[in-house]
């Protein structure tokens, strides 16, 4: 019998053990911070750290996870099901697209930002760049791969207005965002670039040689939304909401961007 008894305290202990461990693990759970993952367009990159510093400071329960890179790609990321709790683009057909197929609420989605389009050369500028109608003098010219990065689809469309494409196409060197536009410029891989003010004022390795009219593009806007599949929807629209703040329109501005309204 005394053998039973202490058979019964054990199991009686061991159950007491496991719940009080399952209790942690609930409790663990609980206090792990919230994971958002942001795809963002690669020239919002400076600007979206700075403000991921300054919530995940003010919201110690939230996490903030980027995606940056080309519009169009992050775009076709998101139709194939990746997990995405917010879609920050750099142009309205690609994020009006998802709205379309419901997959964003419109109620849920703004015209943030706007930029501007430039030229950009090496500090050097060997090949005497000062303007687009110049880059006839260039050997290679980087620029986004229109399909997929917005700002390259919006050079496409400056050359053709100001009829220079169809002479410079051969000399194009396409990449996967505008960032890597800036890079190749930056290390003299091209003698010219073209991409967003904002990529080129991070930048002092790069001059400023032009920008382009606005008639000879499509506006720049930069829209923002949330995801209709997002699993944290409450912490995601309040990021979101942060995003149209005067304290997080202030440093979009500190960095080129203006507002699209």
């Amino acid at each position: 019998m005394k053998n039973f008894y202490r058979l019964f305290a054990a199991l009686a202990l061991l159950v007491g053990l496991l719940v009080a461990c399952g209790n942690q693990e609930k409790e663990g759970t609980a206090n792990e911070p919230v994971e958002l993952t942001i795809s963002a367009a690669a020239s919002l990159q400076d600007a979206l750290e700075e403000l991921k510093t300054t919530y995940e400071k003010e919201h110690d329960s939230v996490n903030i996870l980027y995606n940056f890179g080309g519009s169009g790609a992050l775009q076709q990321q998101i139709l194939q099901g990746a997990p995405v709790d917010l879609f920050f683009s750099a142009a309205k057909d690609k994020f009006d697209a998802l709205v379309e197929k419901e997959m964003i609420e419109q109620q849920q989605g703004t015209d943030l930002l706007a930029n501007e389009l430039v030229l950009i050369v090496p500090k050097n500028n060997e090949k005497q760049i000062h303007s687009f109608e110049d880059l006839h003098q260039a050997g290679k010219i980087a620029l986004g791969t229109p399909e997929t990065v917005p700002a390259g689809q919006y050079g496409v469309d400056t050359l053709k207005h100001l009829q220079l494409w169809d002479s410079l196409e051969a000399k194009v060197v396409y990449t996967k965002d505008v960032r890597q536009v800036l890079t190749y410029t930056e290390s003299e891989n091209v003698d010219a670039g073209i991409v967003y003010k904002t990529d080129a004022l991070v930048s002092d390795k790069v001059d400023v040689v032009a920008t382009a009219d606005d008639a000879t593009h499509a506006p720049i806007i930069y829209p923002v939304g949330v995801l209709k599949a997002s699993k944290h929807g409450q912490e995601a629209k309040d990021f979101y909401q942060f995003l149209q703040s005067d304290e997080a329109m202030n440093v979009f501005k500190k960095y080129g961007f203006k507002g699209a309204q």
